[in-house]
């Protein structure tokens, strides 16, 4: 604690009673040798007490430095003068409190530096937490402590801060967009455009121009002359989805683009320069696709700059459960349920399933996991049967096969109910219009099945 004034016995004073309350107190006789001193180590002190009427620099000159440089630092001010309008002044300038002296060190020093203290502390904590939270949005959701996925997280932060080329490989699924953006939230370039493709999803010639852009007249329909994707990113970042899908011709156009950085619009001779970050994405192995004579082997090079690898959730099962509790918290909400526990039988299952359609599967399962759930618990009750049963039964021992007509009927019916309202979002009157029934039968045959659906949509 720090406390700064010219006269030595009101100085003496307040420390008497602060060092007799347990406090370590450092004390100036002018307020430029505070400011040397937090210079030096601001961050081992908790508050600041300054008279307001010294020599040189006063306190209400010394108060908003302190609070430009050190906002989490409490300030509480002390004069021997009782001017309504000096106080108004230093609470106006971020004082915590204000004492005029000689002050009473039990029932007006000692309260008011407790509550500084305390709010110092909160202040602080507030800070800490802000801190944490953006960085889990820089992260743009990739949640995980895995040691698999702190080396992710070392090469996005190692990677983020330049301009190369990045190319994620994972299998589908695994969050390889969450990857690229969260590169791109960290990088110089987070305040402008980040624009994605999915390259696989395009035919050739929409995917040039969607691409590149094209001229006016450039093919039947092109009425118009359209920006591409290169341009729309410009200063900002262009992230290539299923990179692995391109055609040979497509490869070639796009291989010039990241040579010279210059496009040319399908159907123009005009070239134009872009500043676009590229970052690549497949679940193909590309150095198999250029052996096969597939992918061509410059273009691979110009892509494998950098390479963020992002493992399958089954070789990083000790993240299934800080993933659960994130997807809860993210998809309740939006369905109108309240589930905010999990069983930990449920979460043992989870976390052993090996999970093929990895982060996306077990958004999927916690999703269906919400809808069917009747109270805010996800339970063993909730999981697909693939998860429920400990290991499949020999084909001669299937209990489906040994169930009455009506048993297996009743166990489809649940099954298809279950799987309508998954589609449906929980929602009772999209589910009906999904089934072709009527919404009152709709609620009376979930009734029966013990299901509930979510808020209603209309």
């Amino acid at each position: 604690m720090f406390v700064v004034d010219d006269e030595p016995e009101p100085l003496r004073l307040v420390v008497r009673a602060l060092t007799r309350e347990g406090y370590a107190v450092t004390t100036f006789d002018g307020a430029e040798k505070v400011l040397a001193a937090l210079e030096r180590d601001a961050a081992s002190v908790d508050l600041l007490i300054s008279d307001i009427h010294m020599p040189g620099m006063s306190g209400l000159e010394l108060l908003p430095k302190v609070r430009g440089e050190w906002p989490e630092l409490v300030v509480i001010l002390l004069t021997g003068r009782t001017e309504l309008s000096v106080a108004v002044d230093a609470m106006r300038r971020g004082a915590f409190d204000y004492l005029t002296k000689p002050v009473d060190p039990t029932n007006e020093l000692l309260p008011a530096v407790h509550r500084a203290v305390e709010h110092g502390r909160l202040l602080k904590r507030n800070l800490f937490l802000q801190s944490k939270l953006e960085a889990s949005e820089r992260s743009a959701g990739i949640i995980g402590d895995s040691k698999a996925m702190r080396e992710v997280h070392s090469l996005i932060a190692a990677v983020a801060p330049t301009d190369a080329t990045v190319l994620v490989l994972g299998e589908s699924g695994t969050g390889k967009e969450l990857v690229a953006r969260a590169i791109h939230a960290q990088s110089k370039r987070a305040g402008k455009a980040f624009v994605d493709v999915n390259c696989g999803a395009l035919t050739e010639s929409v995917l040039e121009s969607e691409l590149f852009g094209h001229a006016k007249g450039a093919f039947t329909g092109a009425v118009g002359a359209r920006r591409g994707l290169f341009e729309e990113a410009s200063g900002g970042t262009l992230f290539l989805d299923e990179v692995g899908e391109l055609t040979q011709a497509t490869q070639v156009r796009l291989l010039r683009v990241l040579q010279e950085r210059k496009v040319r619009p399908v159907g123009s001779n005009e070239t134009r320069d872009i500043d676009v970050r590229v970052i690549a994405a497949t679940n193909r192995n590309l150095a198999e696709r250029v052996e096969e004579g597939t992918f061509r082997q410059d273009l691979f090079y110009r892509l494998d700059v950098m390479t963020v690898e992002v493992p399958p959730l089954r070789e990083r099962a000790e993240d299934v459960p800080a993933l659960v509790h994130h997807l809860l918290k993210k998809h309740s909400a939006r369905l109108g349920k309240r589930v905010e526990h999990v069983d930990p039988k449920a979460l043992e299952r989870l976390s052993q399933h090996a999970w093929p359609g990895n982060v996306r599967e077990l958004e999927n399962t916690v999703e269906r996991a919400i809808v069917l759930a009747k109270a805010d618990v996800f339970g063993e009750n909730l999981l697909p049967s693939v998860l429920r049963e400990k290991a499949p039964a020999p084909p001669g021992d299937d209990p489906r096969l040994t169930r009455s007509l009506s048993e297996a009927k009743a166990a489809f019916e649940r099954e298809f109910l279950e799987h309508l309202l998954l589609r449906a979002e929980g929602k009772l009157g999209r589910a009906a219009r999904l089934a072709g029934v009527d919404a009152s039968n709709l609620r009376r045959l979930l009734k029966r099945h013990g299901l509930e659906p979510g808020r209603d949509d209309g």
